[in-house]
């Protein structure tokens, strides 16, 4: 990926990234529709201390006003890990880390504010000009040589998407297997398929994403699916993994039937084995099932 395409992705709701501030890394991770950026990493670049911990305790001791107010700008969470998994962590937005930059005698503060400006003037371009946000996913979308009717059924199907995922994550299903479960139970009523089995008739290797390799037919009835799960889960007040379920797998038939009526009036099957992937994509699959083939073989003559 190139810096212009990181620029142009279009931020989702709880994604997080690592930025580089003067070879620091610092996480950030969008909440609320803005960047939130990790405590312990700020002060640790701000004061070149190794243990930012102590040092925060001190600041708020000696700055009485920042001690009340710290519960007001700093908040727990959620941040990928990649030895502990998902973990809480106290990030604050960028008016809260002008807030401490005052408590913080440093001279890099200066510096910190323009780089501070830099990362985060993208996303409050998008809150001002949602339509700049779109604009720039279908950029990318149309370097990566997507056709335009794929790209007119992909960005409606992102946002579906996100509306629903907010709505689970409002309602009690926090675990990203929950997610998963629900997913298959959609796709199970509206292709007749898990989405394993979905990717398997594609050709998807693990890393692959699905819907980036649907036809448009497809990706348009899995956008009708989860705007009726929603619909369906806000009628019936569900608030739990298997009233969730049974609003997935409603709307998911919704889709099915949508889908059979296709079906009829075409002559052929909505799920398709097109997909997406490019020559080099192509050949690291085969690379990779070739692979097998001889540990296959070597387990073979080892027995």
């Amino acid at each position: 990926m190139t810096p212009n395409d990181k620029q142009l992705q279009l931020a989702l709701e709880g994604e997080s990234d690592v930025e580089i501030f003067q070879n620091s890394q610092i996480r950030r991770t969008l909440h609320n529709g803005e960047w939130w950026f990790s405590v312990n990493d700020i002060i640790e670049v701000l004061v070149e201390t190794k243990d930012p911990g102590s040092y925060i305790q001190k600041m708020r001791e000696r700055d009485e006003g920042l001690k009340e107010t710290w519960g007001q700008i700093v908040r727990p969470l959620p941040f990928k890990t990649e030895t502990r998994g998902m973990q809480n962590t106290n990030f604050v937005s960028i008016e809260g880390i002008f807030r401490i930059i005052q408590s913080v005698p440093t001279g890099k503060s200066e510096p910190f504010k323009k780089w501070l400006a830099k990362v985060g003037f993208e996303r409050v371009q998008e809150l001002q000009n949602p339509e700049l946000a779109i604009k720039r996913a279908i950029a990318i979308y149309h370097a990566k040589g997507y056709p335009a009717d794929w790209i007119d059924a992909r960005i409606p199907n992102k946002i579906a998407r996100e509306r629903l995922e907010e709505h689970w994550h409002k309602n009690g299903i926090t675990e990203g297997v929950e997610f998963a479960v629900l997913t298959n139970a959609m796709s199970e009523e509206m292709f007749g398929i898990n989405t394993q089995e979905h990717k398997n008739i594609k050709g998807l290797g693990k890393s692959h994403n699905l819907r980036d390799n649907m036809t448009p037919i497809e990706l348009t009835l899995t956008t009708l699916a989860e705007q009726a799960t929603k619909e369906i889960s806000q009628a019936s007040n569900a608030n739990n993994f298997y009233g969730h379920r049974l609003a997935a797998k409603s709307g998911g038939s919704i889709a099915g039937e949508a889908r059979h009526s296709i079906e009829v009036a075409t002559g052929k099957k909505v799920v398709s084995d097109t997909n997406y992937l490019t020559e080099q994509q192509r050949k690291n699959i085969q690379i990779s099932d070739g692979a097998k083939e001889v540990i296959e073989k070597v387990k073979n003559f080892k027995k």
